[in-house]
């Protein structure tokens, strides 16, 4: 595992950094706090923000309401939030899609590389590799030589081009040094109703969804994607440990501020999230869904980000997945 990602685990496992009240940071908010999520309603990222928005509003002394600009990939939502005032009035949380969308729209009218302020990773999503019930595979050194008896003859699904399900199958497909064909979806439910169907070889699912189908024997579990085995499955082997050394790709959450919020501005609003990841309903509900709550500080995220948009961008480049 990178330095980062030690670092970042690191203090989730120490139950996150304290937080210190917003107005002994040096800034408190003047008016309601707008919290861009751009995606729509209902995915992962936009009930991570609701869940921190009521904390978040506690901890300032102002309301935080989230807004969802959804659109291009994430993209018109991220491009009001660089078009902002960086006085902590306009936020963003968004999702493994602030590092892979600039590799897919290239043309973009400002650089998600300099347009914003990372001030802390929010969480951390295990993804679960799944097989249908039938297949004739349990395991994924089974499922490799399946497939690699089969060549150009199987499909996987995904909930959409570069997305977290996607590029974890692309670089898993690339390591084993297999060729399956890709079936995108329009998100991971009717993409998990086709591999119950049977007529998918594979999907990348979250904890939250498909924990319960694995527990039932619905379907079959091959690995999960993190460096270490998950609570929720524990008998899961990871992919890293079956062959596939250093094999991470998970979906993970960010809170960002436009570029050049001056460092009170960032505190106070590290601080509030922070004090928003350690609310004990938030932590549950977290847990529920399968997240891992993570409170980086600015300075590890910033880092964590740039390491990712590297990785990301040279898989979209390398495998040429192109914009949905």
């Amino acid at each position: 595992m990178p330095a980062s990602r030690r670092d970042l685990f690191a203090l989730a496992l120490a139950g996150l950094a304290p937080a210190l009240p917003a107005a002994a940071q040096g800034w408190k908010p003047q008016r309601t706090i707008r919290m861009i999520v751009p995606y729509a309603p209902g995915g992962g990222a936009d009930t991570t923000a609701r869940l921190l928005a009521g904390p978040m509003s506690a901890a300032l002394g102002q309301t935080v309401v989230v807004e969802n600009r959804g659109g291009a990939g994430g993209s018109i939502g991220a491009g009001e939030v660089a078009r902002s005032a960086p006085d902590g009035h306009t936020v963003m949380l968004d999702a493994l899609g602030f590092v892979a969308t600039p590799s897919l729209l290239p043309r973009l009218p400002f650089d998600y590389a300099t347009a914003f302020t990372p001030v802390t990773q929010v969480t951390v999503l295990p993804q679960i590799m799944l097989a249908p019930r039938e297949a004739p595979y349990s395991t994924l050194a089974e499922f490799i030589e399946h497939a690699g008896q089969h060549p150009n003859s199987l499909t996987y699904g995904s909930s959409g081009n570069a997305t977290a399900a996607h590029l974890a199958s692309v670089l898993l497909l690339r390591r084993a040094g297999l060729t399956l064909e890709h079936s995108p979806y329009r998100g991971g439910g009717p993409a998990l109703q086709d591999l119950l169907g049977g007529s998918l070889a594979f999907v990348f699912g979250t904890v939250s969804s498909s924990t319960q189908l694995v527990r039932d024997g619905l379907v079959k579990a091959l690995g999960v994607s993190t460096a270490r085995r998950i609570a929720a499955l524990p008998d899961v082997p990871t992919i890293a440990e079956q062959g596939f050394p250093g094999y991470e790709l998970n979906e993970w959450n960010g809170f960002y501020l436009p570029a050049g919020a001056p460092e009170p501005v960032v505190s106070s609003l590290h601080g509030a999230v922070i004090a928003a990841l350690k609310h004990p309903d938030v932590r549950s509900r977290l847990t529920a869904m399968g997240a891992e709550a993570v409170g980086s500080s600015p300075a590890a995220f910033a880092s964590f980000v740039a390491q990712q948009r590297e990785v990301m961008g040279n898989l979209i480049r390398e495998a040429g997945i192109k914009a949905d």
